[in-house]
Formats: structure tokens, sequence, C-alpha cells
């Protein structure tokens, strides 16, 4: 009896976890099984490696072959396990050196005729080997750039299983054959977006650089034409860069869903998802293997939910939690996935169905009834979690004509920003929080960060007067200390409380 090891990765999220597949072969009625909790796609695998190891020259033995997927109560899913699969198997009939197959992890789908595909999350389960202390892993040739993403780790790329055969030892003629390769990811070639596109909304300007500073979230609403949908394509330009380390995040996530990783992109992502998106479509889930949704897609960057009033309740409201944890669990009956979802959100929304309700010079249609609808759409708890909600009107021909561009650029707002973020980075070094927005409103009301009563004077009176739940009370804070970062004091008086207070709903006391 002869029994082989290598090593494989199962994706819970983007969580990676290693696999020990263990091939063993023992002298009874010929069969192949793989046990260990594999889904349909990994059970299908048999054929697959039949196949391949036929048609590179590695016939499998005619005796009963039985793969173990370890620790087996842990799910298993997708087709990555393939070629960890067939190299234990040839090994444990003797085609391959048990000792140099044990300490390698192994990742990638098999062809019929044997060479390499691409898969899904190759990023995440490297990442997930190198923490795991392995020395080397073997990938798709078309996976190798992603790979390669992930230091401290010597990554090798093969063709075909014929190659990986050839690298263990085998006695075997390698034949070449053309890699299979991921489709070419169409490039967007448009102009970049910048904010001095922005003509005659200075104020909504100011306000989208407040939201950047802090990481605060926003509510656009207006009617069509008044510029919602181009503010909120230009606040990923005016956030700063990523970090490595962010980066490496949002590639593992891009990863996760198939698209392809060639190099690193320190833009923040923004996630756009139509109003006609469900639940799972917003938040993740599936029902065999978790996928993730549109908000663990736009982490560490922003989430646009454009005509949000056109959304699901149910939709919207989903959000809540994660605005307030920063992560999402998926939950199934197999299984349970945690995905991160740090997102700035931002919504816009028309003033009533036909957009006009409000507007000079334009006729609004709606009944009345369906205008206090339409304004309802979003719930109260969830416009509480909103640091900003700004009204915008459609700009005159006088503003259009006169300025030929904005006010401002991406490039003066980003530096204002940074500067703001590492003022606040500044105060809160040696805690958790980076951002304003992240701050615990206990935290900003203890004595140490306690505003003068006489500059809080306004929000206690609006908290007072009910105006203000104590949530809207520690966001309308949080915005308040954003707005001391801009403007470089060291704490917030009367026209920072002021300010703040009319970006969270227009409140003048």
């Amino acid at each position: 009896m002869t029994t082989a090891r290598t090593w494989a990765v199962a994706l819970t999220g983007v969580v990676g976890h290693m696999v020990e597949v263990e091939a063993d072969l023992s002298n009874q009625t010929p069969e192949f099984k793989i046990i260990g909790l594999p889904d349909k796609s990994l059970g299908e695998a048999v054929q697959r490696v039949h196949n391949a190891c036929a048609n590179v020259g590695l016939p499998l033995p005619r005796r009963r072959l039985t793969v173990n997927l370890s620790p087996a109560s842990l799910p298993k899913q997708g087709s990555a396990f393939d070629l960890s699969i067939a190299v234990a198997a040839l090994a444990s009939g003797g085609a391959l050196q048990t000792r140099s197959i044990a300490r390698t992890v192994h990742l990638g789908e098999l062809g019929l005729d044997g060479r390499l595909r691409p898969v899904p999350g190759v990023l995440p389960a490297v990442f997930a080997a190198a923490r795991a202390g392995f020395d080397a892993v073997i990938v798709p040739y078309a996976n190798e750039a992603e790979a390669r993403l992930v230091p401290g780790i010597d990554v090798r790329a093969a063709n075909t299983l014929g190659h990986v055969a050839a690298w263990h030892g085998a006695d075997i003629e390698v034949t070449d054959r053309d890699p299979v390769d991921l489709p070419v990811a169409l490039t967007d070639e448009s102009d970049p977006l910048d904010l001095s596109d922005v003509v005659g909304q200075d104020a909504a300007v100011e306000a989208l650089i407040v939201a950047a500073a802090g990481g605060h979230h926003m509510l656009l609403s207006g009617p069509p034409g008044a510029g919602k949908t181009m503010l909120a394509r230009r606040l990923p330009g005016i956030l700063p860069r990523l970090t490595d380390d962010e980066a490496l995040e949002v590639a593992s996530i891009r990863s996760l869903t198939g698209e392809s990783v060639r190099s690193l992109d320190f833009v923040p992502p923004i996630q756009a998802p139509h109003h006609s998106a469900s639940v799972a479509a917003l938040v993740g889930g599936g029902s065999r293997a978790a996928r993730p949704g549109a908000i663990v897609r736009a982490h560490r960057g922003v989430l646009f939910l454009d005509e949000a009033a056109e959304f699901s309740r149910v939709a919207l409201d989903s959000l809540r939690q994660p605005l307030e944890a920063g992560s999402i669990e998926v939950s199934r009956a197999g299984f349970t996935a945690s995905y991160p979802a740090r997102f700035q959100l931002v919504l816009a929304m028309n003033p009533c169905p036909c957009g006009n309700y409000g507007v000079r010079g334009s006729e609004c249609v709606c009944p009345s009834l369906a205008i206090r609808r339409y304004s309802t759409r979003l719930s109260g708890p969830l416009r509480d979690r909103v640091d900003i909600e700004l009204q915008l009107a459609r700009v005159g021909t006088v503003q259009a004509m006169t300025n030929a561009q904005g006010s401002i650029s991406s490039a003066v707002a980003r530096d204002r920003v940074c500067r703001a973020r590492d003022r606040a980075v500044a105060r809160w070094r040696g805690t958790p929080w980076r951002r304003n927005a992240e701050i615990p409103g206990s935290r900003l009301r203890q004595i140490d960060l306690r505003i003068d009563s006489a500059a809080r004077s306004p929000l206690d009176r609006a908290l007072e007067r009910g105006v203000l739940t104590l949530r809207g009370y520690d966001r309308v804070l949080r915005v308040a200390w954003t707005l001391a970062d801009l403007a470089g004091v060291d704490r917030p008086g009367r026209d920072e409380i002021g300010g703040a207070l009319v970006l969270k709903r227009g409140i003048v006391s």
C-alpha cells in the first residue's frame, strides 16, 4: 500500500485554509474516489484527472485509488484542486517523488489534454500558503503574474501536467503546448475623471472633499442633471492612494471574482450596481459557493448607489450592518464565509419619481402621497448612518458659461484630503482607527476630546429637540473633527459644529 501527500488551498471568503491531499493505492477493485467533503465540481475531478494523466503519458494504475482531502470537515469547492489530486495520485503509484511534492502547494484546473487552466482566487490562496510557511507553489501559466504579487514564496508556472510531473522527477518527455490564458480585460481608455469638470457646484465640491477627508458616507439629492453622478464618480480620484497592503486586499477580492490580476492598482475601487440588484448581489451569497457582492468589491473604495430610492427596501437595509462593522458574514446551510467590506457609501436620489419636485421652471406631476412615499424609501436607520446629506440644484446658464472649469482640480483636492488624513492619523495614533468616520461616539464624548459646551450648544439643542438621534449626534461630531482637520485647527469650534450640522441635515440654530 502506497500513500502520497501534497497540499492545496480551500478558500472560505478571502481566507485560505491549507488542505492536505492524500492519495492511497490498494489492491482492490479498480475505482477512483474522492472523499473529504468535496462539492459537485470537485467530484467531477475524477474524470479530468484520469484523462489528463493518460494524455501526458502517465496513466494511473488500474487499482483502487482513494484521495482524501483533509481536514474532512472543511467544505471544499471548485476545480483548483485538480492539479494537487493528480500529483498525489501519480506519486502514490511511484511516478513522482513523494518527498518533492510533500512541501509544495499545487493550484490549477486540468483540461482533458493535460493543460493547466487558470482558476479564480489564486492570490488569496498563495497568501495562505505563504503564511503557513510553505516555500513553493505551482500555478497555471495564466495565474503566474497574480501569484508573484505575494512576497516570500517561490512561484512556478506550468503549462501542462507534464511540466509539473517533470519537476517532481517523472521520467517523461514533456510536450510543449500553447498555454491557456485568461481573456484579455477591456481597458477604459476614456479621459480620467477630474473634479475640475464639475462647474457651478462649489458647495457640493467642498462637501465631497469633507467626505473624502473623513471617510464619511454621503447622500446626494436633487433633480436629474444636477451633477450627482458626476460628483460621485470623481470621489475615488480625490481619495488617498491605497497602501501596498490595502492594494493587495483589493487585488485578492478581484481575484476571487475571476478578474485578471496582473499588477496592483492603487486607485480606490468604485462599484455602482444597478438599482435592480438583489440583496445577494449587494452583500454576496450563493447556494453552493459564496460569491462576494458589490459591497465586498467596493472594499477600501466607494459604493455608489445611483437612483437609491429605486432599490428595494430590503436591499438597502441589508447595508446597515456592514456600514457599522466593516465586514459581512454570509451564512448558508453548508458554509459560512466572511468578507471585508469597509467601503464609503454614496447615495444619489431624485426628489420625487418624476424628478421635478421643487425645480424652478419645471412641473412635477407626482401626487403628494407619491412624493412622501418616495422620500421615505430610504429608512430612518439607514439615513442615520449617513454623515452628509446634500441638496443639489441644477446649474444655471450664467454659472455654466462663466466658469469653463471648476474651482478646484482632483490633484489639489487630494492634497487637501491627504493633509487632513495625516492630522487624523497623528491624533488617533496608538488606536485601531485611522479615519474620523471610524471613531466610536463614546470616545468623542470623553473628557479629553469633549468640545467646549459653548461651541457644542447648537448640537446639544438639536439632540434635545429630537431633530437628531444620539447616533446622528455622534456623526455630526465626526464631521466636525474632519472640518477641523481641513481647517488645520486642533479642535472643532462653533464654526465646525455649525458646518457639520448643515452638512448633516441643513440644521440651523
